[in-house]
């Protein structure tokens, strides 16, 4: 089975994400992907996180009733800050029968020079990148399938500003994820 890992903070999931996540499930020779929430981003500040389970539990919500996309809490057992090269070592050990990918914006792509053993990760590991304005991706590589997929502008730090306000976040996040942000007072 060929898995498509969709690394993230996910504070909290929006449509964008799952946009994303259906794209490449639908358009791509992926089986499934997996929401890897990630509890602490090595290149993030963690001061505005809303904690891990709760950020995992609107990730579940967000995915009920798809069997292509799945959410998991793998790196909270792993050492922090989190490290996507150590999770695929871990993910590889734990299900050798399964081929994993990455799942990133251009964005991303762009900075993957500062993380924890890129080149390996580059050599190793095949990539769906897909574009984010401003950041065209020149050189991809070998491993580096470049993706036309829809995107939207919306951020989760938007959302988040948007909740502070006292804004509306209809339309910008799954039903259900929005109820259960309502009904516990997150990101206030």
């Amino acid at each position: 089975m060929k898995i498509g890992l969709y690394f993230g903070s996910f504070n909290p999931v929006h449509i964008g994400h799952l946009i994303i996540a259906s794209f490449v499930a639908n358009n791509t020779d992926v089986d499934q992907v997996w929401f890897v929430l990630s509890p602490q981003n090595p290149l993030k500040k963690s001061s505005t996180l809303l904690n891990e389970y709760h950020r995992l539990h609107l990730v579940q919500l967000a995915i009920e009733n798809n069997s292509q996309l799945r959410s998991t809490d793998i790196e909270f057992k792993l050492p922090r800050p989190s490290y996507t090269i150590d999770t695929l070592t871990y993910l590889h050990e734990k299900y050798p029968s399964y081929h994993f990918s990455v799942i990133l914006g251009s964005d991303s792509f762009q900075n993957l020079h500062k993380w924890k053993n890129y080149k390996n990760l580059i050599e190793n590991y095949e990539l769906y990148i897909y574009r984010r304005p401003g950041f065209e991706i020149i050189n991809s590589g070998k491993n580096v399938n470049i993706l036309k997929a829809p995107l939207l502008e919306i951020s989760s730090t938007v959302i988040r500003e948007f909740i502070q306000n006292g804004k509306s976040i209809r339309y910008l996040v799954p039903d259900a994820v929005r109820e259960e942000i309502e009904r516990s007072a997150y990101y206030r």
